[in-house]
This record gives C-alpha cells, sequence and structure tokens, in this order.
C-alpha cells in the first residue's frame, strides 16, 4: 500500500515537472520556426553556428552583428528578421500584459528565509544578481547554496532546473555541494549532474562560453547562470588606464550578453563581483571600498548586494541597489567555528534587519553594543573623535605645555 502511495508522488511529481517544463519552452520561439516562414535551412544553420538558438535571441541581435555572420547578406538579414518579427512580438504592450509576464519570473530561494525575505523571496530569473564584497565574505559559498537550491522543485521554493557554472578564479568545490545537498534531502550525485561547469582563463574564453550556453538552454531546463567571478579576468588582460576604455567596451559587451541569456531563456544570472579602494574615501568613510566594474557594471546588473564580514564569524548582506526592494540588510550568525561546516546549514540563523530598528537576540546586543548602530553613525562617531583630537593636540596641549615652562622658570628665579 505504501510502495503504490509512493509511486502515484512520484508520478504526480513528474507530471508537474513536465508540465513546468512545457511552460518553459513556451517563453521563447525555436529558431528552427524560421524554415516554415519561407527562410533556407542553411541560413538557419548558419545562425545556430552563430550562437543564435531562438527567435528572441534573434531579435536581441543587430543587423549589423547578423550580417557579420558569414554567408548571410544584408538581403538575407532582412528577410530573416521580417520573418522572426511575425513569431515574436517585440513591439509594445500593455502594462497589465507586463504584469502578466512577470507572473513567469521564478524566485530561487537561498536557503534562509531572512535572506530571502530581503530579496522579496529570492534571487528571480531574468534578471542580473550580483554580490560584491571583500574576499571571505561568503559570495561563492552563497553561489555553491543556489547550485543546490535551483534543483529544489517548485513548491519547495527552488527553480526545478540544471544549473551552469562558469569559474574564473578556480573557487568552485564540488565537495561542497555534497554536505548541501544532504541538507536538503538530495541526492549528491543527481545534483552534481545537474550542474554543468567550465573554467575560464581570459575574458575572451568566458564570453565564447556564453556563446555556447545558449545551444544547451535551448534544449535544457537551465534555470541558473553563476558567474564566479565576472571582473577578475578583466582586471588581469587589461592593464593601466591606457587599456581602460577598451576594458570597459569589452565588460558592457559581455553584460550585454549576459542580460539577454537571462531575458531569452527566464534564468537568473547571480554573479560575484570583487571591490577596489576608494581612493577618494578617506578617514572620513566608514567604508572606503566599492565594487570593482565602474559605472558599465552597475548600470547592466538589476540587483546589487552588499557582502561584508562582521565581528567573528558575522556575515551582512545589504540591498546596496534594486528596482523593487527596499534598502535593507540581513546578519548570519556564524555559531560553529569549523571551516568544513556546510554554509547552507546554518543560514537559518540569518536575522532580518530594516532601517529603523535591528532586532539582534540578547546576548549578541551584550556582547557587541555597536552592532546596533548604522555605519554611518559609526563613521561620524569616528570623525567626531577625530576633531576633538585634533583640536585636544592643537590647543589645549600648548597651553598646558606652557603653563610647565612657566612654573619651572619662575620656581628657578625663586
Amino acid at each position: 500500500m505504501l510502495s503504490a502511495l509512493k509511486s502515484e508522488e512520484t508520478s504526480q511529481m513528474q507530471l508537474v515537472e513536465r508540465e513546468e517544463i512545457d511552460e518553459d519552452d513556451d517563453l521563447f520561439e525555436a529558431i528552427d520556426k524560421l524554415i516554415a516562414q519561407g527562410i533556407n535551412a542553411g541560413d538557419v544553420k548558419k545562425l545556430q553556428d552563430a550562437g543564435i538558438h531562438t527567435c528572441n535571441g534573434l531579435m536581441m541581435h543587430t543587423k549589423k552583428n547578423l550580417t557579420g555572420i558569414k554567408g548571410l547578406s544584408e538581403a538575407k538579414v532582412d528577410k530573416i528578421c521580417e520573418a522572426a518579427e511575425k513569431i515574436v512580438n517585440f513591439g509594445y504592450m500593455t502594462g497589465s500584459d507586463a504584469l502578466l509576464k512577470r507572473k513567469s519570473v521564478v524566485r530561487i530561494t537561498t536557503g534562509c528565509q531572512a535572506l530571502d525575505d530581503l530579496l522579496g523571496g529570492g534571487i528571480e530569473t531574468s534578471a542580473i544578481t550580483e554580490a560584491f564584497g571583500e574576499f571571505r565574505s561568503g559570495k561563492t559559498q552563497l553561489a555553491h547554496t543556489l547550485c543546490v537550491t535551483t534543483q529544489l522543485p517548485t513548491n519547495m521554493k527552488g527553480g526545478n532546473g540544471k544549473v551552469a557554472y562558469i569559474d574564473t578564479e578556480g573557487t568552485f568545490r564540488p565537495d561542497r555541494i555534497v554536505p548541501i545537498a544532504e541538507r536538503f534531502g538530495m541526492d549528491p550525485g543527481a545534483v552534481l549532474d545537474n550542474i554543468i561547469y567550465a573554467r575560464a582563463y581570459t575574458y575572451e574564453h568566458q564570453y565564447n562560453l556564453l556563446l555556447g550556453l545558449a545551444a544547451k538552454m535551448s534544449e535544457e531546463p537551465f534555470k541558473i547562470l553563476i558567474i564566479d567571478s565576472i571582473i577578475a579576468l578583466f582586471r588581469v588582460d587589461f592593464t593601466g588606464r591606457g587599456e581602460l576604455a577598451d576594458r570597459q567596451q569589452k565588460l558592457a559587451q559581455m553584460l550585454s550578453r549576459i542580460i539577454k541569456i537571462a531575458e531569452e531563456f527566464n534564468v537568473a544570472v547571480y554573479m560575484t563581483n570583487q571591490v577596489i579602494s576608494d581612493p577618494g574615501g578617506g578617514m572620513f568613510i566608514s567604508d572606503p571600498k566599492k565594487p570593482a566594474g565602474g559605472h558599465v557594471l552597475a548600470h547592466a546588473v538589476t540587483i546589487r548586494l552588499s557582502f561584508r564580514k562582521g565581528k567573528g564569524e558575522q556575515r551582512v548582506c545589504k540591498v546596496f541597489d534594486a528596482p523593487n526592494l527596499p534598502e535593507a540588510e540581513a546578519i548570519s550568525f556564524f555559531f560553529n567555528k569549523s571551516i568544513t561546516t556546510c554554509y547552507s546549514s546554518i543560514m537559518h540563523d540569518f536575522v532580518f534587519l530594516n532601517k529603523k530598528k535591528a532586532h539582534l537576540p540578547d546576548y549578541c546586543r551584550r556582547r557587541c553594543r555597536c552592532q546596533r548602530l548604522e555605519p554611518e553613525t559609526r563613521g561620524a562617531l569616528c570623525v567626531l573623535l577625530l576633531i576633538m583630537t585634533v583640536l585636544f593636540f592643537y590647543y589645549a596641549l600648548p597651553y598646558f605645555t606652557y603653563r610647565t615652562l612657566l612654573g619651572k622658570l619662575f620656581s628657578y628665579h625663586d
């Protein structure tokens, strides 16, 4: 009896998964449909060789880029674009239609309720979520957790899809996936099989990996693309101010390709970013570090998260920029000091903070009262203390020194 019930449940789950996959397939139109519109099959094959596998992706390319494909003239490109416009509607839509389209967005859980609340439900698809911060601030650990939570079914706040991981720093560890998968009750072997991994060594290699990813996403149900990190190879391959403009242009092209992949296949993009020192910050700013990549990266991403180390094993995540999320913070407390402990197994210890009041446990308040202050407040106090120190050495110290010298002088004459 129990075995029959289990078989029914598994069959129902498989049916739900197939329905969800079918819904995802309706989000984009295959490039093969151009043949029915009178386009030559050879020209369609040339588009596929160039990394264009859907009509949606075709409409995201300029005619200049399409004519650069070997064997496609301007007349052929015009005919192909006219045929694609009949299949895909890339014109205006009403606000109601846009709201209905937003319902297809899936929010993937981070494994932490407080962090999910901070992000409005999790890492959302059709958008780029950037996490920047210093080393050892939790960015890569969250990436490993998303490799598992993305494969959870949608009724468990997962993405019910596969994972694509592009590693530019060599920090991906498959053995870290095993304890995280066990925490969520999943088979570690099956989880690892649903992750495709690539190690990039140059920015050109990184861009070529993105071009080949479209073919895989058009055939299999992917739900997240993880890039760790986006800027590392650009900081190595381009040096000096003389190559800065070229670097930013190449970075903009790569980011444009990433956002097109996110919207074309309705996948989430989570990428990490490094930080640089702000020369203009100095001692008057509490945190004189800013994300690398400049304004090009800042304008391309949808949601920016700031990760920083707190006191001890504490980690803080703050919404730095988002179009639909308020500014807020989430703090995690690592009670187990063992570095081999699974990050996601203790992510439920996050404590949600808002602007007005920090809801910290009593023992944390007794241990460190300064944590209740905002970073701006702590910075203002440091500036005030610095000013008082300067005034003391400028006015008070010479006065006392002068009085001491006078006292010794008069005592000598006496």
